[in-house]
């Protein structure tokens, strides 16, 4: 496939304005008389030169076969205007060093490098071979011979030694030769760096910009997976606060709805108890709603705070319940909040559904933080509850902080939940 050249869209605007002045150098030195001939048009190097401005308009950037014959007929049409017409002095470099600035932006390195050889070699054997085709040399005189004279004469006799000028002539055309070759060559060199260089800067911020959009994309996906995260965060503080609470409050209201025709005045206990849970999830809502990372703990060590929980369940529900807890005085602040959290909702679920009388509460750490929370109610079958939001949230909160939950239970034999957290490496 090839890519339309032009100044609006072209890659690299300084080769394209290199390759008009290197065109226009060619004309000027195309339209200069040739020495020691007639002055005529050379219509063969303009014609060459046409060719080339007309092979700038599309350069082939896929096919390697259409790359090769794009190069070939460049060195076609140099050959031509070079040989082709008046036997001028005509070699026409310029466009060698344009064919080679061409070469760079359709071929790879291996394949600059071998136009610019055949380049450099083609214009070398092109010079020595025409200025001898232009620059007259010499009348070699007759082959070197021994001459004898009469024996009554002097006799000489000896090698014919040719006269300086011709080897002083084939001197200076030596040296002006290898003097051009080292011109063009050091021309071909700085082309080829020049053109690497401007390569290798595009590419570059060709990286750079695949790299910021890169970048871009993976900022937008993690800002989204931050928020989804916060969102679960939110949701399960609502569903582990917010619902114990309400849990708490109905039972409280249904103790009241049964003691208030009998018993009023210790169904007004329960009433009011069932207030405050009212105004603390009114709190909690509050908390949740604004997104704020208050701590649940409020302060207070894990151990205290589990041992106030089970002793607030066991008086808004008359579940007994039995703590026992081993733990550091200092905890990650993640990992408390886990099995804060954990704790609380594995009670929310024994007061909805176990149908329990006892529960136990183990929290013991050593270099892992080990909890467990068993109740002697009714039991469920965990396969078929994998859906429940609660379950979910306890799991997903062991993992964050690097842990696992399972749990065990069967219809009528109750339910255990156990965690396991990592302590090692975790800051306090």
């Amino acid at each position: 496939m090839n890519r339309l050249i032009a100044l609006r869209n072209h890659p690299f605007p300084l080769l394209l304005y290199l390759e008009w002045a290197l065109l226009g150098f060619a004309i000027l030195s195309a339209l200069i008389p040739a020495p020691m001939h007639d002055r005529q048009w050379p219509m063969p190097a303009l014609l060459s030169i046409a060719g080339f401005a007309l092979m700038g308009l599309r350069l082939p950037m896929h096919n390697l076969g259409l790359k090769v014959l794009y190069t070939g007929v460049g060195f076609a049409l140099i050959s031509l205007g070079v040989t082709l017409g008046e036997p001028s002095f005509r070699l026409l470099p310029f466009l060698y060093l344009l064919l080679v600035i061409r070469s760079c932006l359709i071929f790879e390195l291996p394949g600059r490098l071998i136009v610019s050889g055949l380049a450099f070699v083609t214009f070398v054997v092109g010079f020595f071979y025409r200025i001898y085709d232009v620059v007259p040399l010499p009348v070699p005189l007759p082959a070197p011979h021994i001459f004898h004279l009469p024996v009554r004469h002097h006799i000489f006799a000896g090698p014919y030694s040719p006269p300086p000028v011709l080897e002083h002539f084939k001197l200076v055309v030596l040296s002006l030769t290898l003097n051009s070759a080292l011109l063009f060559g050091a021309a071909l060199v700085f082309v080829l760096l020049l053109v690497n260089a401007l390569l290798a800067e595009r590419q570059s911020r060709e990286k750079l910009a695949l790299a910021n959009t890169q970048l871009r994309q993976y900022a937008v996906r993690i800002e989204d997976q931050a928020a989804l995260q916060e969102r679960n965060r939110i949701a399960r503080d609502i569903h582990d606060s917010l619902g114990h609470a309400l849990t708490a409050m109905n039972i409280q209201l249904e103790t009241v709805l049964e003691l208030w025709p009998t018993q009023p005045e210790r169904a007004r206990k329960f009433l009011a108890e069932a207030k405050n849970l009212g105004s603390t999830s009114l709190q909690a809502v509050r908390h949740s709603v604004s997104a704020l990372r208050s701590d649940p703990l409020h302060g207070e060590s894990l151990e205290a705070a589990v041992a106030a929980m089970g002793e607030e369940f066991q008086r808004t529900t008359g579940i007994t319940q039995q703590c026992r807890i081993e733990l550091p005085p200092v905890l990650p602040a993640p990992v408390a909040t886990a099995v804060y959290r954990i704790v609380q909702e594995g009670l929310t679920n024994v007061s909805k559904h176990a149908v329990a009388t006892h529960v136990w509460i183990y929290l013991r750490a050593g270099s892992e933080l080990h909890v467990t929370l068993q109740d002697n109610g009714v039991g469920f079958q965990v396969d078929e509850n994998t859906t429940g939001f609660g379950l979910q949230g306890m799991r997903e909160r062991a993992v964050a902080c690097g842990g696992h939950l399972q749990i065990t239970s069967t219809a009528g034999t109750g339910c255990r939940i156990s965690a396991c957290f990592p302590l090692a490496g975790l800051p306090g």
